[in-house]
């Protein structure tokens, strides 16, 4: 559900903005409005520490968990603000050493091949009119031109692998060479030159990692700097946005706060001085924060949810609605209780090692309970890492998933887009009254009528005196074309609603036959993971010679399961996590008729404070 909120403007002296923003801050439960805010230089700048000190955090782990680095130890800087302008630099001068040691290492290769020489002798022979000229040639192009080539000039081979030889002509001044060859710079330096060069900047990076080791003392410091930096730019963004007014002398803000909460909010105000505030609730025109509050198993879903955009306040938070959907849809695209179980170990190790509430608690949990979903569905159809469990447990009835599923597919699809139209039909009704919903109404009860009167007795099933030759069928039929046709827009003309209810009947025909076949999907990724696992088997099987004992059999098929399984699992999985998120968001959320929020709760607080 989406949590209510109440509106706050609030009046007061410009000089008594920094105090007035710090104790909201305190408070940590107001959000203030920041829309427009465009960052100045200085701003990007802040912005730009912010995010360094976010990469320094980052640094700091791998620099920790380095072996090379475990001994280093160093004296930790007097502030956070010194350690990250430590930091700053000593990155800088990394990047360039690093830049450095790159173009040595590719000048060394290219002088690899011509060895040790004297540069200063090159260039004496050259001043006494004795030019040499450094070229490379393919092999088969060298040793079949050599002849030819000596016959011309004068040629020195100096080295050769199997591809290359690398040779020098010598000549005269000015004199020009024609070789079937590429012509290289004259080196400037040797190998060993090139190579003590190389030596001298690993020298200079590595004496880096005694400025890095002071940074590590310093990490504490260096957070507190980060949270510090945050903290500016929440004050930052609202007095750049607060609302001037009297010549600079009074500001105008606008803030939001949970209506649950908001008494602490007003008691706080009240005690303020100085400070003029107005507190209502929101209207549709309002650009309201979201904020949703769920139970714990939809709670998990919403990071799902937020992939696409938070509901607009005041419309339906669809989280529970599409948890269970997205859980079995899961478990039916992986299909596989073996691969169930390999996920369900994963998410009991995260859930063992992130104990603390944040966004991994939840991804664990997640892993979690969708993993069991799939060694649920997986067993059900009797799959167990390509096997058949048929096979050897034939006494019990496992489900036929490829010869059953393709229907119940789209069944399981015309039930989620139904759910989806009682929501928006809902929701309409709650907003606007029952006579704005009449044409969304009269398109569901056609839908419904024909579901159960014409598609569930072929299935086996009917309903006593509703069924496709009944009148009451007929009766909702006709309701529903009235609902659609005729009263789909209670201002508009009857004659122009017809014309309207015909249009959108057609939509609604197209797009529904569209949106049930999506959920084929669910079908065949379900059976291509498990074709693919039984291929990789088969493989397996396929490899072991004929005759082998139980140790060969080992060694040949496990390697083979291991990766074939290995890369199955991972494509199976990242499909099954796809696929479902694609029919919530295109398929649920369009007949819902869902509406996205532009922005999202989040009070100025503490940075060293979570949200509640």
């Amino acid at each position: 559900m989406i949590a209510r909120m109440s509106k706050y403007d609030f009046v007061l002296y410009a000089a008594q903005s920094g105090d007035f923003i710090e104790r909201l801050r305190e408070l940590g439960l107001v959000d203030i409005t920041t829309t427009g805010w465009e960052p100045s230089e200085e701003d990007r700048q802040l912005l730009l520490d912010i995010e360094g000190c976010a990469k320094a955090a980052e640094f700091l782990k791998g620099f920790r968990a380095d072996e090379a680095h475990a001994a280093l130890r160093g004296e930790p800087f007097a502030t956070g603000e010194e350690a990250y302008a430590h930091y700053a630099e000593a990155q800088r001068e990394a990047a360039a050493i690093r830049a450095e040691i790159a173009r040595l290492e590719k000048l060394a290769d290219e002088l690899r091949p011509w060895g040790a020489f004297d540069v200063e002798r090159t260039e004496h022979l050259a001043a006494e009119g004795i030019v040499l000229h450094y070229f490379s040639a393919q092999r088969g192009t060298y040793d079949k031109l050599q002849e030819e080539w000596s016959a011309k000039y004068t040629l020195a081979e100096i080295s050769r692998n199997d591809s290359t030889v690398w040779f020098i002509v010598v000549t005269a001044p000015n004199e020009e060479v024609s070789l079937d060859a590429q012509e290289m710079k004259t080196p400037q330096m040797d190998v060993r030159e090139a190579e003590r060069r190389l030596a001298a900047e690993r020298e200079k990076l590595t004496a880096l990692d005694a400025e890095f080791a002071r940074v590590a003392a310093s990490e504490a410091l260096l957070a507190q700097y980060a949270t510090t930096l945050k903290e500016r730019l929440q004050g930052v963004r609202v007095e750049a946005t607060a609302q001037r007014e009297a010549d600079g002398t009074l500001v105008i803000m606008e803030g939001w706060a949970e209506t649950e909460t908001s008494a602490k909010v007003d008691a706080l105000l009240e005690s303020y001085p100085n400070v003029v505030w107005l507190k209502r609730d929101p209207t549709p025109e309002d650009d309201t924060p979201v904020k949703l509050k769920n139970n714990r198993f939809a709670r998990i879903f919403e990071m799902i949810g937020d992939l696409y955009a938070r509901p607009k306040y005041g419309s339906l938070d669809l989280t529970p609605f599409f948890a269970p959907f997205y859980m079995l849809f899961f478990g039916i695209c992986l299909n596989d209780a073996g691969y169930g179980l390999v996920l369900l170990a994963a998410g009991l190790f995260m859930l063992h090692k992130f104990r603390e509430p944040g966004m991994m608690r939840r991804a664990s949990w997640f892993a979690t309970l969708c993993a069991l979903s799939t060694v649920v569905f997986g067993g059900i159809c009797g799959s167990f890492f390509g096997l058949s469990l048929s096979e050897y447990f034939p006494s019990i009835p496992f489900f036929d998933f490829q010869g059953k599923f393709f229907l119940i597919s789209l069944v399981i699809g015309l039930v989620q887009i139904l759910l989806g139209m009682a929501l928006n039909i809902w929701t309409t009704t709650r907003c606007f009254g029952i006579s704005h919903a009449f044409g969304q109404l009269g398109w569901f009860i056609i839908l419904v009528s024909c579901a159960l009167a014409v598609a569930l007795p072929m299935a086996g099933f009917a309903i006593p005196g509703f069924t496709s030759q009944s009148v009451t069928f007929y009766v909702a039929l006709g309701l529903g074309g009235v609902l659609l046709l005729l009263l789909n827009n209670p201002r508009r003309n009857p004659l122009v609603n017809i014309g309207a209810g015909l249009w959108d009947l057609y939509n609604n025909i197209t797009g529904l036959l569209s949106d049930v076949l999506s959920y084929i999907r669910l079908f065949a990724i379900g059976l291509s993971g498990g074709v693919l696992a039984l291929v990789f088997n088969t493989l397996a099987e396929g490899f072991v010679p004929e005759g082998a004992g139980i140790v060969v059999r080992l060694l040949v098929m496990i390697p083979i399961l291991l990766i074939g399984h290995g890369i199955n699992l991972f494509m199976s999985t990242i499909s099954s996590f796809v696929h479902p998120m694609r029919l919530t968001f295109v398929e649920f959320f369009k007949n819902a008729g869902f509406e996205m929020a532009t922005r999202s709760f989040d009070p100025i607080r503490k940075m060293d404070k979570t949200n509640e």
